[in-house]
This record gives structure tokens, sequence and C-alpha cells, in this order.
């Protein structure tokens, strides 16, 4: 048999971009996404909002955002018009918070084009996406009908009033979205078992990971400092790597430095803690091609999350340079990274626990080099482009064939 013919698809890319301020692994999920399908061949539009436009509205535009959260009826009658004019296989929904809203599932309905939606969080279970409050896990409003101890706690923002548009939301969409979606793209398994267990409808889940470039650098030597990459938060574990790493400093260090890349509510305590040290380099906010360096030249990157993280994208982009992780114990990091084989997992929350996975990826040397050769290995076979094209038109003709289906069914 010859080789397998790809027909072209058109699909549409609905998508909420999140603030240019902050580092956000989600947009750069779904531009790497629409530029693979691109260059494969595929006619790919994207309907999008951004909320870097909030700050040019009038005083009365910005109050009026948090009633569009749960539902933007002009967003459903633009997109509507849209899909009848284009008439898309499938729209693939992303981000809908906080200009999009559900209203795209009413406008695909309304069109009769097939959904498909990648959850890069947990939204669909918790208002902020996160599982996590006051520094430790919550499922307190998983499987809730209505959300309250979100808004009681605050959980968004620390804000009952901000955390009201969110719960609202969640509640009164819940059956639009199980109802509305052909396939929910969970990128770990871990998620998609959380996600079921929930009571979402478990046929519609399926994993699929995301899909890391090739680098176009890989790691050549043994390294020259540890990484963390990303946003400068509590939950992604950022006061316990500084703990563990004053745990070791006192013990002598370990001969080389750690660098923290990125931005967030905890910059300003950050700057102050690496301020006249030796061994430790804070280097604010990094475009892609400085990650990309920083990554090919890392003993090992550090994801210490004290959140089940549903992906992992900064240890999936140190696989493809050949770097091993040293990534907390739980959630999507079980998955991403062979504990020993392609780099080490730490008891999540502990800082001697992480304190001693950081000593041994720096000290054994030669182990070092054998789980970073593993995870390029292991990227090869689960996180590179031509596995995230596969899968990609897999689901996206299963979701069409899915939707014909039950038109047909139902006449």
């Amino acid at each position: 048999m010859g080789p397998e013919v790809t027909l072209s698809m058109h699909v549409l890319v609905a998508h909420n971009r999140y603030s240019s301020a902050q580092p956000s692994g989600e947009n750069r999920v779904v531009d790497q996404e629409v530029g693979l399908l691109r260059a494969a061949g595929h006619r790919v539009e994207v309907f999008e909002r951004r909320s870097d436009d909030i700050a040019a509205r009038s005083l009365w535009g910005k109050a009026a955002v948090p009633l569009l959260v749960p539902w933007n009826p002009a967003v459903r009658t633009e997109l509507t018009a849209r899909l009848r004019a284009e008439r898309p296989d499938v729209v693939h929904v992303h981000n809908v918070f906080p200009l999009l809203s559900p209203a795209v599932l009413a406008a695909c309905a309304d069109a009769g084009v097939p959904v498909v939606a990648t959850l890069h969080n947990y939204t669909q279970v918790c208002p902020p996406g996160t599982l996590h409050r006051d520094g430790r896990s919550c499922t307190e409003c998983v499987g809730s009908a209505a959300s309250l101890p979100a808004v009681r706690h605050g959980c968004y923002r620390n804000s009952r009033l901000a955390t009201v548009p969110l719960a609202v939301g969640l509640t009164v969409n819940r059956r639009r979205w199980w109802s509305g979606v052909e396939r929910f793209f969970c990128i770990s398994a871990a998620q998609r078992d959380i996600l079921a267990r929930s009571g979402m409808p478990a046929d519609r889940l399926v994993v699929k990971h995301n899909f890391v470039p090739e680098p176009g650098t890989r790691r050549a030597g043994a390294g020259e400092h540890l990484l963390f990459l990303g946003r400068l938060a509590e939950a992604k574990g950022v006061r316990l790597l500084m703990a563990a790493w004053d745990e070791i400093a006192a013990d002598g260090g370990v001969g080389v430095p750690l660098v923290l890349a990125g931005a967030g509510p905890l910059e300003g305590e950050v700057t102050a803690w690496a301020a006249g040290r030796d061994d430790v380099r804070y280097v604010g906010l990094y475009d892609p091609a400085q990650c990309r360096r920083a990554v090919a030249r890392s003993v090992a990157v550090v994801a210490p999350s004290m959140a089940r993280e549903t992906f992992g994208l900064v240890v999936a982009e140190a696989m493809a340079a050949g770097v091993p992780a040293v990534a907390a114990g739980h959630g999507a990091f079980v998955e991403l990274v062979e504990d020993g084989v392609t780099g080490l997992l730490h008891r999540p929350g502990e800082p001697a626990s992480l304190a001693s996975r950081l000593r041994r990826i720096v000290t054994e040397r030669a182990r070092n080099r054998e789980m970073g050769e593993a995870a390029r290995r292991r990227y090869e076979q689960y996180f590179s482009p031509a596995v995230g094209l596969e899968r990609l038109e897999d689901e996206y003709r299963s979701a069409i064939a899915g939707r014909t289906e039950s038109m047909g069914g139902s006449k």
C-alpha cells in the first residue's frame, strides 16, 4: 500500500488570548497548533478576542466585562454569521474567558458545525481552573451544582466578587458544554481521570497531549545551570523552590546556579531573594528564543508545582532538548517524567525532597546524561509535531464523523 493521503480540512480555532504581560503556555500551544495544521495543508482560520484589549475599553466597558464571562451575546451573533458564511468542517475551542464566553458553543449549534475543545485546565469543574487553594489541593466545587465554595473562598484573585462570574458561568453553561462538544481533548491522562470522576461525559474525553516543536538546539554538554521557567506564582512552587534552594545553599551548594525566568505576582519577592547572591539569577521574562537557549544549557529544568498540572509544557520542551526534569510527583508530571529514567520526581510540597532531587540531578553526571538521552527519545515517541499532527487530524475526523452520524440519526 502507498502512503495515506491526507484530505485537507477547514478548521476554525476559537481562542481568547491571555494577557501578553504574563507568559502563557496556552497561547503558545494554540499558535503552534495553528502553524502545524497550516503547514500540513489544512485551511485554518482564527476567531479570537484578546485580554490585552480590555485596557483600551471605556470605564463602563471595563465594568461590563464580568457580565460577559457567563454569556457574550455579541459573540454568538458574530460567530454564527461567520460560520454560516465560511462553513468550516470543525471548530476547535480553546480558552473562552473572559470575552468569548460559552456563546461560541451556541453559535456552532446555530450553524450546525461540530465542536472539539481542548481543556487546558480544570475550569469545567473548578471556577479558577486550578483545583488548588491556600497552598493545597482543593476539590470542594467538583460535583457541586452551583460552585458556591469557590465564591465563599474568593478563589479567583482572592475576591468573592471576581469569582461570581466564573461560578455563574460554570453553573449555567455546564449542560451546554457537555452536550455541545463532540470531543474534549484532555492534555494528560491524569486530567482526564479527574474530569471523568467529576461527572463529565467520559465517552467524549480523549487524551491528546500537547506537542512541542523541534527546538533547533539540544544540550551538548553537562549544562550550566538549573532552570525554573514559568509564572512566578505560589501555585507553580516558586516559594517551595526558594526554600529548597536555601537548604542546598546552607549545605554548601551544588556548584551550578539556579536561574529563574518568568513574571508574575511573586516577582518582587523573587527579585529581593536573588539580589546579591552568586548562586541565583533572576533574569525576568525571556522571549521564545531565549527560552530555548536557556533550556538547552540546563543541567535540568525544575517544575515544582504545588497544583496538579494538566500537562507541563516546560518539561516536554526540556525533553525535546535532551534535558531531564525535576518535577513534583503528582498530576501530569507523573506521566511526563519517568522517575529515574527521564528525570526525577519529588514529593509535592516538601522542600527537603525537592532539595535532595536537585542535588542528585546535578551530582550524578553520567546518570544525568542518560536521563537526558532517554527524555529525548520519549519526546520523539509522544510529543513531537508528527505525533501531534496525527492525533489532531484523527480527532477532527472523528468529531466530524460523529456529528454527521448524530445528525443522520435524528432525521
